[in-house]
């Protein structure tokens, strides 16, 4: 007699794309050691994920990630413009600083698989 078991993939691919969230996390932090390409990496990965997660708690983790990318980009670009006006510095340390908690943030809220929820 043959049986039909329905199994439900739901689990097993959202364990999928937290793996995939928390290697664009891992990413983000190393754009820190290797000069910024693991940052345009991630956030290329996450556009290309992004539609795959829409309408799940994931959603939030590339969204806040991808909105990271785009935001301390925008620090740079302005602190770097900035330089000469000692202005810059305060800009990119202070971009520093938002980016490593953003990253740290977020990765701690995927590890507890929670929506991540803007502070600030």
């Amino acid at each position: 007699m043959n049986t039909f078991h329905v199994h439900d993939n739901h689990e097993s691919h959202s364990s999928d794309y937290k793996d995939l969230a928390s290697l664009i996390y891992l990413l983000q932090a190393l754009a820190f050691l290797l000069g910024g390409i693991t940052f345009v990496i991630a956030v290329v990965i996450g556009y290309l994920n992004r539609a795959h997660v829409k309408g799940t708690w994931l959603e939030s983790h590339f969204q806040w990630q991808i909105n990271t990318f785009w935001v301390a980009l925008l620090s740079l670009v302005v602190g770097t413009l900035t330089l000469p006006l000692v202005i810059g510095y305060v800009v990119l340390i202070g971009a520093i600083i938002w980016t490593i908690h953003r990253i740290v943030y977020g990765w701690n809220a995927l590890s507890k698989s929670k929506e991540v929820k803007p502070i600030f």
